[in-house]
């Protein structure tokens, strides 16, 4: 029996290794996993309150997290010790805020839009780097960030510009935009990160989201807004924890080790693709004419940002 288990498992173990070594399944599945989140935030109103996912997905992905940087965290914890303003800068801004707001935003707007919006972070990074870090970009590059902010002004403005010059955007649209623009500072500020392992990095931030998380799920409380998950929250918060929290952290680092940070970025063009392919199919959110106008224009300017990118 011993010898049948050991020579089942063999070929399991094989698959596994050249799964983890091969960048193109594991980008495509960070951008599946992504592109899922949009739509089980939608699926999540109603079944567990924005703020109570936001606290509780750091709380139970911090299991597997600290689990698989226990090896590098003895190594690096003096170094994130030192680094600790940070840590909580990051773990603040780029997942408890980002996260707040998106699941704020999906009480007040689509699957759709929250997918297609996400696909505006590459083109401010690239707007941020030159800002904040004098780093240059090409005429390539800047046209395709204007192509692509153009695309999420679409869904802002929902295909009229009318409502851009006098402000009315839905403030669902509104929110993520936000979210968006702390996510891509987030992204910029990665470049100054302290020289430690991806796992331990991911570990301090993690639980720096934690920790800040805990006074908005209070306030939620206190405010009256707690919703008492029910079985569909509780399978939103195992995905949202176990998904974007912890697996598409893993299989990003992975992929960009294994062909650069570059190359590893055009793998985001997906995520507005899979998101409104997931929102029509599953949710049946109505798909206009200014969606395929906006999706068209947000993933061909991350292709003409990306084009001359350096991996």
């Amino acid at each position: 029996m011993g010898a049948f288990m050991t020579d089942a498992a063999a070929p399991r173990a094989g698959f596994l290794r050249s799964a983890w070594a091969n960048p193109i399944l594991l980008l495509v599945l960070t951008t599946l996993i992504w592109a899922g989140h949009s739509v089980v935030g939608r699926l999540a109103v109603g079944q567990i309150g924005p703020m109570t996912l936001t606290c509780l997905r750091w709380a139970l992905a911090l299991v597997p997290i600290l689990m698989a940087a226990r090896p590098s965290l003895r190594r690096d914890w003096p170094t994130l010790r030192a680094h600790w303003p940070y840590l909580i800068a990051m773990g603040a801004l780029g997942y408890t805020a980002f996260n707040a707001l998106f699941y704020l935003a999906a009480h007040r707007t689509s699957a759709l839009n929250l997918s297609i919006i996400q696909g505006g972070v590459p083109a401010l990074v690239l707007i941020g780097a030159r800002a904040f870090l004098g780093v240059r970009f090409t005429a390539m590059q800047a046209a395709g960030a204007t192509l692509t902010m153009v695309g999420v002004a679409t869904i802002a403005a929902q295909g009229d510009p009318a409502r851009l010059l006098a402000l009315a955007f839905n403030s669902g649209d509104a929110m993520m935009l936000v979210a968006v623009v702390l996510y891509a500072g987030y992204t910029v500020a990665l470049r100054e990160r302290p020289k430690v392992s991806g796992l331990s990095l991911l570990a301090g931030m993690a639980l720096a989201a934690f920790v800040t998380s805990v006074p908005l799920m209070v306030w939620e409380i206190a405010s009256g807004g707690f919703v008492w998950p029910t079985a569909w929250g509780f399978a939103t918060l195992v995905y949202v924890a176990l998904g974007p929290a912890f697996a598409s952290q893993m299989f990003f680092m992975r992929g960009v080790e294994l062909i650069g940070p570059g190359r590893a970025g055009v793998f985001v063009n997906l995520v507005p693709v899979f998101g409104a392919i997931m929102a029509v199919a599953l949710l049946g959110e109505p798909f206009e004419t200014y969606h395929l106008a906006a999706l068209a224009l947000v993933v061909g300017g991350i292709a003409v940002a990306q084009k001359s990118a350096p991996s």
